[in-house]
């Protein structure tokens, strides 16, 4: 039995973002939470979706894993994705691992709505 526990829960911005607010640790265990919320997000070309990273403690390989997967899925139907609040330590391991190169990053949910705004 694991102690982790991960929340992954949507709504939708007044902007019309889908915005998955993500908090706890992700890994393993508790990954499949955060696919189910992605798999119920729609994706498409007219609203972004943001995944709020924001109160996010721990990840792992396999909750990077869920992250590219949500990347792939916006890529084939060209819709934009904003990973938010990534703290200084997972903001690392993105670089390290080069994943700085796919992702679009923001600092906070309302910046990310006014980048998608132009």
């Amino acid at each position: 039995m694991t102690n982790r526990t991960l929340t992954a829960t949507r709504h939708t911005h007044p902007g019309g973002a889908a915005v998955v607010e993500v908090a706890g640790e992700l890994d393993h265990h508790t990954a499949p939470e955060l696919t189910r919320v992605i798999q119920e997000t729609p994706f498409g070309p007219d609203a972004p979706v943001l995944i709020d990273l924001s109160a996010l403690t721990y990840c792992d390989s396999t909750g990077i894993t869920v992250l590219v997967t949500a990347y792939h899925r916006a890529c084939k139907v060209d819709a934009p994705l904003f990973l938010v609040g990534l703290n200084t330590d997972l903001m690392h391991v993105f670089r390290i691992i080069g994943l700085d190169q796919l992702f679009s990053f923001q600092p906070t949910v309302e910046d990310a709505v006014k980048s998608h705004r132009g």
